[in-house]
């Protein structure tokens, strides 16, 4: 009897064991992030809805700070994944030729070959789209005294000219953003001329100068941003080529993507799919129209086929 009912104990395992080997292996959870403004939460939710369809479980953080604290959080395997631009490579290690981030390619060939090596993180393949910093005007003010690039700009603060800039903390901190069109232009802005917001949303910046609230007539603005012309203002160009190249790219801790190789050609056809006309049309759709930036991203996704509806 005892090897009648050992011979059944053992089959009932073996069909067990073959039971669980058919059911598919829970992925997750990654952490998603991403900083405080409108490009950021968008591209998270791209990134979680995408990862979503694949079957992972994803801890959505997206918003969750500024550049430099979303830096430390993902160094410290506090994160796993979030969307940065390539040109921050510049500020992340601020020994290199400073030229090499104004060069998409060799930009992110060179951040992608550094933060391996000092931090285990990958950096994905960017979007084709330049998010790189810039300043606004009100199109009245331009038009009324000539300013058409931030030369015209830097003339214009030297001559005594009337100047409220709202802009985030790091713009006016970092020494590659505004500090660095100071020192290329020619100008200076004290703490009177400016308007600081604690988060990096350009939303913000480009609704206080295209409104007037307290008297503001430039504003921080991205590459990216829609909104600019529809709130009235237009864009300084930058002649000198101050800044480096802003791509948006998913970076990634080296051992979630050896865990999971597959969010790597996931995320690849994402971001492939995007550019600067895309990403200004969508942001727009948000800092606009107020659009949730998880809706705009569903729909987005669901309608160039990279999302089933």
């Amino acid at each position: 009897m005892a090897g009648k009912w050992g011979g059944i104990a053992i089959l009932l395992l073996a069909l067990l064991l073959v039971g669980c080997g058919g059911e598919e292996e829970a992925k997750g959870p990654v952490s998603v992030a991403s900083k405080i403004d409108t490009e950021g939460a968008l591209l998270g939710q791209m990134i979680i809805l995408s990862l979503e369809a694949d079957g992972f479980e994803v801890e959505d953080k997206t918003e969750f700070g500024p550049t430099s604290v979303i830096r430390e959080a993902i160094i410290n395997d506090e994160l796993d994944l979030y969307p940065e631009y390539t040109g921050n490579g510049g500020f992340f290690f601020d020994d290199t030729d400073p030229e090499i981030w104004k060069d998409a390619q060799k930009g992110y060939e060179k951040v992608r070959e550094l933060d391996k090596e000092h931090n285990n993180l990958i950096w994905l393949k960017p979007a084709s789209a330049n998010n790189t910093w810039a300043i606004a005007v009100r199109e009245d003010l331009a038009l009324e005294e000539g300013l058409e690039t931030l030369s015209d700009m830097g003339r214009y603060v030297r001559e005594g000219g009337r100047v409220k800039l709202a802009a985030s903390e790091e713009f006016v901190s970092r020494e590659d953003a505004l500090p660095a069109f100071e020192r290329a232009y020619n100008f200076e802005l004290k703490d009177e001329n400016l308007l600081i917001f604690a988060g990096g949303n350009t939303a913000q910046t480009i609704q206080a100068a295209g409104e007037g609230r307290d008297e503001v007539n430039f504003a921080m603005a991205y590459g990216t941003d829609g909104p600019v012309a529809a709130l009235g203002l237009v864009i300084l160009e930058d002649t000198l080529g101050v800044q480096p190249v802003y791509e948006p790219a998913p970076l990634i801790r080296a051992e979630v993507l050896k865990d999971y190789p597959e969010i790597e050609g996931i995320l690849e056809t994402v971001f492939a799919s995007l550019n600067l006309e895309i990403l200004q049309q969508l942001n727009a759709a948000i800092a606009l129209e107020g659009r949730d930036a998880k809706e705009a991203a569903r729909e987005y996704l669901e309608t160039s086929g990279l999302l089933d509806g």
